[in-house]
């Protein structure tokens, strides 16, 4: 089961793209964020629904939080598909331990070894507003992003 809403989102410091570091605690102090994990960088349904992002990435802006997605893909993966896509928002390994903050999210999937398509929006107080998630093979509606940066 994924975090619910009220429920404090677990803090951690992963490697995006470029190798850079960043920590939910530095990233919230900033703004909230909207923490998207998804399975693997260049699987079909993983990128549609990352390139939508992309092409809606003005309702994040709008609504004031960060978008960062996560996937258990290397650095080096993360940046030949963001590079590839043209994704201007962080892409952050959960490489390893393999997982790790997937799994302290409640979306992990133990048997096939990946992210599930889970979604958090997180408060700067470190607070999760809202959370979703949708089952294996199926993309997230943009009407689930818009509902969730409302709360």
């Amino acid at each position: 089961m994924i975090l619910e809403p009220g429920a404090v989102a677990p803090d951690f410091a992963l490697v995006n793209q470029f190798g850079q570091t960043m920590r939910l605690a530095e990233l919230r102090a900033a703004q909230p964020v909207t923490l998207v994990f998804f399975p693997l960088a260049f699987s079909g349904i993983c990128q549609g629904e990352l390139c939508e992002l992309r092409d809606n990435f003005a309702m994040f802006e709008t609504a004031g939080t960060q978008l960062v997605a996560v996937s258990v893909d290397s650095k080096h993966t993360l940046r030949a598909w963001g590079e590839a896509q043209s994704y201007d928002f962080a892409l952050l390994a959960d490489f390893w331990p393999h997982g790790e903050v997937a799994a302290a999210y409640g979306a992990f999937d133990e048997a096939a070894g990946v992210a599930r398509r889970a979604t958090f929006v997180i408060g700067s107080d470190g607070l999760v507003r809202a959370s979703f998630m949708t089952p294996r093979g199926q993309a997230r509606s943009l009407e689930q992003y818009r509902e969730a940066l409302e709360r």
